[in-house]
């Protein structure tokens, strides 16, 4: 594997499993700018003027009109906008700051869905693929929240199988307009949208289509608002289509390029609720640290306790590392957008293909920052111990709300063999030269181990740990590859295995280039605290990627020579020197302690 000439400012899609990235050539959340903070911190006090105060109404639903007029005032202050061009109301800003204040967003409990649905998958498939007329009729009503939106894509019969949709679009007899049956579930914002982007197949398609479908169209009736376990303030209701008449210039991108339209409106919603699951962990971590410090036993705060710090501190390095990944993607993905543009792609077009060509890090990002806020609320409640089972506290709504988390914008198992079924690909048709550096981890397995290559400074330990974890990678996927084949495909509990290692490596991969960037920006002493949740997410995802790695050649070898050659190819390759853990997590969180909030 090439350590230094393949360094690069922006690495493509899944070029980190073959590349390393310099810390300077990456975006790190200190870098946001006076105006990214006014935005960010213009959406928190929205939530807490605007809906903390009304959360236990908006939960009980007893006033059915609560919600959309928020939404609507949300779009009055310009929150619906961003990321839109200013010729259809909105502010052209660039992605990351769309995912930046997408995030304080996150903090927003069931109305965080509200408007993430509105923005992300609502607005968004008008603006990436709608046409001149669809957008200038459509987009600028949905700036301002004067249409609410909703994307109906599930069916009862088909969820993660989406194009196995049973809803279909018939041609009129005078070519005018398609008439549209079937039945959709699960769709959030149902119950007071006004527009609704539906995935259909014309009559003899083998691929769904995507249609701009008015509620004024008629023939659209609703199911009753569904019973949740959380979210429980957001409308989600089953929708009918009977006979309803959509004309045809209704009809959103190309004629059976829906699914394509649905998978890359996911790819954005999918780092979206990354982005927005470390905003709800960011304020879990607050309530939790409040309470440590309030709550009284033995005769001190409970936050002196080893066992407290121990959660306070690896929920805040596991945010850390979330958030770390998050906008590190969102930089790939405007610098892509940049390139696209100056060679001479249309802005829109761009729009959606910087996204695309991102999916894997965005279903990667997905997995591991909804398994981190759903590991943050768990832990907050343990922390309030018996009050955090009280529905009193915001913590029970917290761990209630997190859990959709896991199963929208694709189920996390789906998104797991999606970000490896991809690398495959890439592989396959030679966009990423996956063998050579396969090839040369197992001419590397079968020399004698090195025991020092004379690497030193600050973070040479963690910079080997990530040659390494890259190659335990290549060593087990490119093994079970060669293996199994075609079969792979079909071994879900390796393929999420192989997931697991890719997410981990990436995820600390990435803390590790923030942690450097900013030892660099303000010292080694200032950032004591940013160098020690580094090193704990490492042996965290060194741990996590060593039980995988041995899982996965359990699974495909068979005992004898090369079973025990992988091993210890694997323990080779997941090596780390003896860390003081306890003390590290006890730091970290004396300076939450302190804070008395999520301080970094």
């Amino acid at each position: 594997m090439d350590t230094t000439a393949n360094v690069s400012s922006r690495l493509k899609s899944g070029e980190f499993l073959i590349k390393e990235s310099a810390a300077q050539d990456i975006f790190v959340p200190e870098e946001f700018t006076e105006e990214q903070h006014m935005m960010h911190q213009a959406m928190l006090d929205f939530i807490a003027q605007e809906i903390e105060p009304r959360i236990d109404l908006l939960d009980s639903k007893k006033d059915l009109t609560l919600m959309p007029m928020l939404l609507e005032k949300t779009g009055d202050l310009g929150f619906l906008g961003a990321g839109v061009p200013e010729e259809y109301g909105g502010f052209d800003v660039d992605f990351t700051t769309t995912v930046f204040s997408n995030e304080a967003g996150g903090q927003g409990y069931s109305f965080a869905l509200t408007i993430g649905v509105q923005t992300s998958i609502g607005i968004a498939p008008l603006l990436l693929y709608g046409n001149a007329e669809q957008k200038a009729k459509y987009l600028p009503e949905m700036v301002t929240g004067r249409s609410k939106t909703c994307y109906c894509l599930t069916e009862p019969g088909a969820g993660s199988d989406a194009n196995s949709g049973k809803t279909t679009a018939t041609l009129s007899e005078d070519g005018t307009h398609y008439k549209l049956n079937g039945q959709k579930m699960w769709i959030t914002n149902s119950g007071f949208a006004d527009i609704f982007i539906v995935f259909a197949k014309i009559k003899g398609d083998a691929n769904l289509s995507a249609f701009i479908v008015e509620k004024a169209f008629g023939g659209v009736s609703l199911g009753a608002e569904e019973p949740k376990m959380g979210i429980k303030g957001s409308s989600t209701r089953q929708i009918f289509f009977n006979e309803v008449p959509v004309p045809v210039e209704n009809l959103l991108g190309e004629r059976g390029g829906g699914f394509r339209i649905a998978l890359n409106v996911l790819n954005t919603g999918r780092i979206k609720l990354a982005s927005s699951s470390v905003g709800s962990s960011k304020k879990c971590i607050g309530f939790s640290v409040n309470y440590a410090n309030e709550r009284l036993q033995f005769g001190q705060p409970i936050s002196k306790f080893g066992a407290i710090k121990h959660k306070l501190a690896m929920m805040a390095a596991r945010t850390y590392a979330a958030e770390s990944a998050v906008y590190r993607t969102t930089k790939y993905i405007d610098q892509a957008y940049d390139e696209m543009v100056a060679q001479g792609t249309a802005p829109l077009e761009a729009k959606y293909k910087c996204v695309e060509v991102y999916a894997m890090e965005c279903a990667m990002l997905k997995v591991y920052a909804s398994e981190v806020k759903g590991f943050v609320v768990d832990e907050g409640v343990q922390i309030y111990g018996g009050m955090g089972y009280s529905a009193e506290t915001p913590v029970e709504r917290m761990y209630r709300d997190a859990r959709i988390s896991r199963i929208f914008e694709g189920t996390n198992e789906i998104n797991r063999m999606l970000s490896v079924d991809m690398l495959l690909k890439k592989a396959m048709k030679g966009k990423l030269d996956v063998m050579s550096a396969a090839m040369a981890v197992q001419k590397e397995l079968m020399s004698i181990p090195s025991f020092g290559n004379g690497e030193t400074g600050l973070f040479s330990e963690e910079h080997k740990a990530v040659r390494n974890m890259k190659k335990a990678i290549l060593m087990v996927a490119g093994a079970a590859v060669q293996k199994l084949m075609q079969q792979l495909k079909s071994e879900q509990e390796i393929l999420m295995n192989v997931a697991d290692m890719l997410i981990q490596t990436y995820i600390f991969e990435s803390t590790l280039l923030r942690t450097e960037k900013l030892v660099s920006k303000i010292g080694e002493e200032k950032a004591a605290s940013q160098i020690e949740m580094c090193r704990i997410i490492m042996h965290d995802a060194m741990r996590v990627l060593g039980d995988a790695g041995r899982e996965s050649i359990y699974a495909f070898t068979e005992g004898g020579d090369e079973q025990k050659m992988m091993l210890m190819g694997l323990k080779r390759f997941t090596k780390l020197n003896a860390y003081n853990l306890k003390n590290a997590r006890r730091a970290v969180a004396d300076v939450v302690v302190e804070a008395n909030t999520y301080p970094f």
